[in-house]
Formats: structure tokens, sequence, C-alpha cells
């Protein structure tokens, strides 16, 4: 009876690290700021031309993912981004206050399974992102016989593509390091070309590079 007893005991036990282990950090959540930089797109008419462009600026992010197995994962993020539009030819330059809301689902890959201390990892996704020019705006704007920028909302599809590294400081606490492209169209109603002005391509990069803590379930 005792050693039954014992290997009931043992059984237990065993059951209640098997399933620890499974669950072990199956689901993460957290968040990190970092830093949000945007390529430029020119805007030209009658041989004039500008860089039509979003400032570098900075982001704060917000995540909830989950190990779906080994190495893969997914995760849905918010993130804000702070980035002023602006106008810019030669000495002249026109600066216009503008945000933008970007919200997504990614799927991981992962190198190393849940549990180790460093994770390495890519990311593909996609979303929706919501650009808001801010600023007031005025009569005479320079460059505005090129392109105007606009207090307007504008949402767009997005692409994501992403990779970085995770680190697992300890058993529930885990710090990210990542760099993320939010690849979207163009808004051409918050920075907005002229009547006769041509724009260089309807796809714009925002690359942002991050900084995340994380709490891991």
């Amino acid at each position: 009876m005792k050693s039954l007893l014992q290997l009931c005991t043992a059984a237990g036990l065993l059951m209640l690290v098997s399933i620890e282990s499974a669950l072990a950090q199956k689901w993460e959540v957290g968040g990190g700021a970092g830093g949000s930089f945007y390529t430029a797109k020119s805007v030209t008419r009658a041989g004039l031309s500008a860089d039509a462009k979003f400032d570098s600026g900075w982001g704060a992010t917000g995540y909830v993912g989950q190990n779906l197995n080994r190495v893969v994962g997914g995760e849905i993020r918010y993130s804000f981004l702070k980035n002023d539009a602006k106008l810019v030819s030669g000495s002249q330059q026109a600066t216009f206050g503008a945000n933008a809301h970007a919200i997504h689902y990614d799927v991981l890959l992962h190198a190393t399974k849940p549990g180790s201390a460093v994770r390495p990892f890519v990311a593909i996704g996609g979303g929706v992102k919501l650009y808001q020019g801010t600023g007031k705006e005025v009569v005479a704007q320079p460059l505005g016989n090129l392109a105007f920028l606009t207090k307007t909302t504008e949402i767009k599809p997005m692409i994501t593509f992403g990779a970085g590294v995770k680190l697992n400081v300890s058993k529930r606490v885990g710090f990210r390091v990542e760099v993320k492209d939010y690849f979207s169209q163009f808004p051409k109603e918050v920075i907005a070309p002229a009547s006769g002005s041509k724009l260089s391509g309807d796809w714009i990069h925002n690359f942002v590079a991050m900084v995340s803590i994380s709490l891991l379930l």
C-alpha cells in the first residue's frame, strides 16, 4: 500500500511537472518603446521637386503573443508612432504635426524552443495603419505648389516584416530587441500632392527599432 501511494505520488508530481512544462511561457504580454524612421518620396511638378516624408520620431508598442508550438508563435500588436509630416526642397521646408496608429497580427518563427535563454526570431504579418495630421493648417504653406500638409485622418493597409531576439531574464520576465518594417500605402490625404503634381510611388517604409519587456505566462 505504501509503495502504491509513493508510486501515485511520484506519478502525480511527474504529471504536474509535465503540465507546467507544456504551459511554460505559452503566453507573452509586453510593451516597449524606441525610434521610428520613414523613407521619403519625391513629389514633382513642372521641373520642381520636393521630398515628401515623415520626420524621424519615436514610437511605443504593446503586444500579446502565444507560442503555438516549439518554433511558431503569433502575436497581436498595437503601436503608436510620432513622426511629423514634412516637405523639403533646398532651403525651403514645411513641417506639420502628425502621428500614426498601427494594429497588426504577426506570425513569428523562432530559432530555439520556448524557455531558451536566447530566442532569435523573424516575423511577418499584416494589418492597418491610421495616419493623422495633427498640426494647424495655414493658407500660405511653403511648397504648397507641390503638396499640402493637412489635418486629416487616413487608414491604409499595411504589411509588416521584422526580426529580433528574445532574452529570458528569468522564468517569468523577458527582454526583447527588434526591428520592424511597417510597409504601408502612402497617405496621400495627410501629405496631399497638389493638382498636377506626381508622387514617386504608392508605398512607404517605416522602420521601427524597439526595446521591450515581456511578462511570460
